[in-house]
């Protein structure tokens, strides 16, 4: 064993160590959409000049802060978003219309003196001196109120009480601090020096404008002197709920700015629950399917590649708690995709050691797995960096769980170019040099040229003889596919529009047109009712409030025996506007991006016709989910990305192949090199694809109706995909070459 393989098994040694150690000692934290609970998005709307900035939004962030731990929500998380945006995370939290409610007041409140009814005036009447307000007190009898002497700054705590002895029920006791006391004292003297019954007797305590208490100053206190221990109660029809939350607003302080929900999550424990578990066993039917199909295939190798995935996850995972990542419902799909994926570093290897050992008059497997190690090293890595583009796109230009999809995708890519050039590495080395193995080469799976790359050489089919008949066929699939977004258009998601979309499960199977038809009888014509999975249904409409969505269960409930609402989402129309904005941003940048790179790497005739197979890619995508009226939203854009990536990659290999033997044979046609290459590396395409196939068959078949859209978007795209880099990118590179050489050519007369 050489030195530099002693490295490489201490370093994979060393990694798998540390992988290990830390995925038994620390967890990886599960997202809402997994363990349940509710996500609320907050938008600060500043009143004045001096409220803008990121300090107002991190001042009412602690204010946030308090009212959140005095709910008692266990590990809530709170982050600042940008400049003006903050994220509420709270597991657990089933009722968001509640946690909405406590969150988004600002919770001003202060002490006024009474100084007498408005007469016959109606409450917002005009006040008949400057500083003076008409509210109305809890008999809705309209007020005329002072400036306020005292706010809740002046508070030191409050609670809430019941008192059983006088029969006053649910209250909330309040005590001043500081110069609060003497202001109380003050304001209760002044109000005492009035009459028993005189409303200016009064003192009106107002919360967001409203007065919740407007008590008489009991008889016993003396004028001038007023209430001087510092203490009073709000008293009111209050409930206990209502008393604990009152005190929670005044113990929380003020919100600086006024917020507003601009997004909002709820998912119930038993969708997390049923998503971990479809996804856990869409992950070990599809790797142990992977697993099977490149054992059958490359045999030893195959199966030192099976035991590199198996590190591949162990290191995935470890490396996902160690940066403490969020993994959400995409993210777990993003980690079982990266499986498949993690399986083309390997195929590329594998393939080159079997050309490498056809090619050698003396082979072995060693050598030729030195060789295969070597000569792929260049398209991996492109390919690496083309998916980490995509990666690092939804990370920076999406948001929620989606960004969680581009964290664990960037961390796949990693993990499996380490498992592969590293882990399978050091594995199949060791096996190729044992001496049992020289003796029977078959055994390893590179000793043969494989039955694909045997059928192409004994048929050599000259696939670019006539490429505009490719880019003919390429066009008619494209104006096919295409004309669904002109045909049916898209039905853009929630996250798009904005709105709401609810989600329930159903003892029994219901007709969605009969849902719809009682929802447009309820007064909701626009609703989208659809069917979820085998017993589930989803209601998307317009944004509603929360009365106008009991209203909308209630009506699913009295058609639909024992309805459970297990998912509800609601979106803000301009933050709709933002995503939907923010998404034609990322699919112009993700070209852009791909365009710059393939550019610099290669030629810009091949960067150029990577990127034309890629919008071909995507408008096949998307007009495939036009024509079956699937939702286009956050997780599809995922989807898109993703695809975009892996398109990436079969013409980077395609092209990779292209300048090496360019470089070989530099006086030959580019359409003649161009045939070879894809022959050559067919074999490599048609094998990765398999595997990508066997984990997105398995994610849409068992992953459940949370992630079959996705994992279709992905089958539809990894098909589209494997061809486009033959009949589009290959076919286009072929034509620009051409047209090009025919401009420099100079004409004669």
């Amino acid at each position: 064993m050489t030195r530099s393989h002693r490295l490489r098994a201490l370093l994979a040694l060393a990694v798998i160590a540390l992988s290990l150690y830390i995925a038994v000692t620390v967890p990886v934290r599960l997202g809402l959409d997994l363990r349940g609970g509710t996500q609320i998005v907050l938008q600060t709307r500043p009143t004045a000049p001096s409220d803008t900035g990121r300090e107002a939004t991190d001042r009412a962030l602690e204010v946030l802060r308090g009212r959140i731990d005095a709910l008692g929500v266990a590990e809530p998380t709170l982050v600042r978003s940008g400049d003006d945006r903050i994220i509420v995370e709270l597991p657990g939290v089933q009722d968001p219309q509640k946690a909405a409610d406590i969150l988004g007041r600002t919770a001003q409140l202060t002490f006024h003196p009474v100084l007498g009814t408005a007469g016959h005036g109606t409450p917002g009447a005009l006040p008949e001196r400057p500083g003076e307000r008409v509210l109305p007190d809890e008999s809705r009898t309209p007020l005329r109120l002072g400036a306020a002497a005292l706010n809740g700054g002046h508070v030191e705590k409050a609670a809430a009480r019941f008192d059983q002895q006088t029969g006053a029920g649910w209250h909330v006791t309040v005590d001043f601090e500081g110069a609060g006391r003497d202001g109380w004292a003050r304001l209760t003297g002044e109000a005492a020096c009035r009459p028993p019954g005189d409303p200016a007797r009064r003192v009106a305590i107002v919360l967001d404008d409203k007065v919740v208490s407007s008590p008489q100053v009991d008889p016993s206190v003396v004028c001038g002197t007023g209430i001087r221990d510092g203490a009073t109660r709000i008293t009111g029809s209050f409930g206990p709920d209502e008393a604990r939350e009152l005190a929670l607003l005044v113990n929380g302080g003020v919100l600086p700015v006024p917020v507003e929900t601009v997004e909002q999550r709820t998912v119930g424990p038993a969708l997390g629950a049923q998503a971990i578990t479809a996804s856990a066993w869409a992950a070990a039917v599809g790797t142990a399917v992977t697993v099977l199909f490149i054992v059958v295939v490359y045999r030893l190798m195959g199966l030192m590649a099976a035991i590199g995935l198996v590190c591949y996850g162990l290191v995935s995972y470890a490396a996902l708690a160690a940066i403490g990542a969020t993994l959400s419902l995409p993210g777990l799909a993003g980690f079982v995709l990266a499986i498949g994926m993690a399986v083309d570093a390997n195929v590329l290897v594998f393939e080159r050691a079997r050309e490498e050992y056809a090619a050698r008059r003396r082979p072995s497997a060693r050598s030729a797995l030195a060789a295969g190690f070597r000569n792929a090293l260049s398209a991996i890595a492109d390919s690496g960096v083309t998916t980490l583009i995509a990666a690092a796109l939804l990370f920076f230009l999406a948001s929620g769980p989606v960004r969680g999809f581009g964290v664990t995708l960037g961390i796949g890519v990693l993990a499996s170019l380490f498992s592969a050039l590293v882990v399978s590495r050091v594995l199949a080395e060791y096996a190729a040099s044992r001496p049992r193995l020289r003796r029977r080469p078959g055994l390893t799976g590179i000793a043969g040229t494989g039955a694909l790359r045997a059928h192409l050489a004994r048929r050599d089919p000259q696939l670019m003889r006539r490429p505009r008949r490719r880019l003919a066929t390429a066009a008619v699939v494209l104006v096919l596919a295409g004309s669904g977004i002109a045909v049916r258009g898209l039905d853009l998601g929630v996250e798009f529009t904005g709105g709401r979309l609810v989600e329930y499960t159903t003892a029994t199977r219901v007709d969605p047109d009969r849902v719809r038809a009682a929802l447009a009888d309820a007064g909701h014509p626009r609703a989208v009712v659809q069917s979820s999975g085998d017993s589930g249904l989803t209601v998307r409409t317009g944004t509603l409030t929360h009365a106008e969505e009991a209203e909308v269960t209630r009506t699913v409930r009295g058609l639909a025996r024992g309805a459970d609402k297990v998912r509800d989402e609601q979106i803000g129309p301009s933050l709709g506007a933002e995503l939907r904005r923010g998404a034609l941003i990322a699919l112009a940048t993700a070209l852009g991006a791909q365009l710059v790179y393939l550019a610099a790497r290669f030629r810009w005739v091949f960067g150029t016709a990577a990127v034309a197979a890629l919008a071909h890619d995507v408008v096949i995508l998307v007009g495939v989910f036009a024509w079956l009226g699937k939702p286009v939203d956050g997780v599809f854009l995922a989807a898109l990305l993703t695809v975009i990536g892996y398109s990436v990659n079969d013409s980077v290999v395609l092209f990779d192949r292209v300048r090496e033997l360019a470089r070989r044979f530099p006086a030959a046609p580019l359409s003649g090199i161009a045939n070879k290459a894809i022959l050559q590396t067919l074999p490599r395409t048609v094998n990765t694809g398999m595997g990508a196939v066997f984990i997105l068959t398995a994610l849409a078949v068992l992953g459940g109706s949370s992630l079959t859209d996705f994992a279709l978007a992905l089958l539809v795209g990894v098909t589209v995909g494997t061809y486009s880099s033959v009949l589009t990118a290959a076919p286009v590179a072929v034509e620009l070459h051409r047209r090009c050489a025919a401009r420099r050519t100079p004409r004669t007369a």
